[in-house]
């Protein structure tokens, strides 16, 4: 979030879908340390992690799954909110990240999206004391 715009990423082809940047703790590394990281890769900028906003879960049915396979629950899917430092915006040179792009707030309904999209922008929004804001059920422009 800068100035009523939220930092998206679209991601591969296949998915074709906007997110927020993000990915999983690599072996060794400590978790406050991930978001940075995947920030970079993703996007090209460098960051500081300013707060922990929240945590989430999600269970996505196997009929659901982008991959085929069962269904997967992802557990401790953790939302920061992180201070840009520096970089210049760019996409991903694996291209897993097709696009990159700062999005005004009252258009990102009208995106293709995660839901992890919407819950961190409720979570950036209303601060919950207890990190958790309700699920947001996916269908139509909202996607796992």
């Amino acid at each position: 979030m800068h100035r009523r715009r939220a930092r998206t990423a679209r991601s591969s082809p296949r998915t074709d879908h906007w997110t927020l940047p993000g990915g999983g703790v690599e072996r060794g590394e400590d978790p406050i340390e991930t978001p940075v990281r995947e920030l970079c890769e993703e996007t090209g900028y460098s960051g500081a992690v300013q707060q922990l906003l929240g945590v989430d879960s999600r269970i996505i049915p196997a009929s659901e799954r982008l991959q085929p396979g069962p269904e997967h629950q992802n557990v401790g899917i953790y939302y920061y909110r992180v201070t840009i430092t520096g970089g210049v915006l760019r996409t991903e040179p694996d291209h897993e990240i097709v696009a990159a792009a700062w999005i005004p707030i009252d258009d990102v309904a009208n995106l293709r999206r995660s839901s992890l999209v919407t819950i961190g922008l409720n979570l950036n929004e209303r601060m919950p004391a207890d990190g958790h804001v309700a699920p947001v059920p996916v269908g139509g422009l909202l996607e796992h």
